[in-house]
């Protein structure tokens, strides 16, 4: 019993890591490498096209309303607010035609990269709200890897007090 304890613990635990690791690859892959080339971009034409990418990402996932907290919510686990944000510098972007001047397109692209940049102590990051990679499965994980942490904790203390390493 504490070695079926221990190992389907351990099972746990590595499948949860491995979807943690994977959700937040995906989300990187679908959004957030497209939030940070907008950013990045030269032109208003390049920063639509990669906000647009973006964007298309986050409304597939349905990742437009809600909280990533789990247990009390924060201004920074706001998805809702961090969505609207994306879809105005979208709009805004859109609206900017051939015969903007030159001063309103770079002023567009600054304020495109303030609204998509933060900065960070170990540089600049982008601006996503905490564990939205996970999101809205936030709950369902943290019970998944609180249940396997628990398992492989009670059992590897039960074989090792048991004695019966082999």
């Amino acid at each position: 019993m504490r070695w079926l304890l221990l190992i389907l613990g351990l099972v746990l635990t590595v499948g949860w890591s491995s979807t943690v690791v994977v959700r937040g690859i995906q989300f990187d892959r679908g959004a957030e490498g497209y939030l940070k080339r907008a950013a990045d971009a030269n032109t208003v034409e390049l920063a639509e096209t990669q906000l647009r990418i973006a964007v298309d990402y986050i409304e597939q996932k349905n990742l437009t309303e809600g909280y990533t907290s789990i247990i009390y919510r924060t201004p920074d686990e706001d998805v809702g607010f961090w969505y609207t944000n994306l879809k105005i510098s979208l709009e805004e972007l859109h609206e900017l035609d051939s015969t903007s001047t030159v001063l309103e397109r770079s002023n567009m692209l600054m304020k495109l990269r303030e609204t998509l940049l933060d900065d960070a102590s170990d540089g600049v990051s982008i601006t996503t709200p905490s564990g939205i990679s996970l999101f809205p499965m936030n709950t369902g994980l943290a019970v998944w890897g609180m249940i396997g942490l628990v398992m492989l904790c009670v059992g590897g203390v039960w074989v090792l007090i048991e004695g019966d390493m082999y």
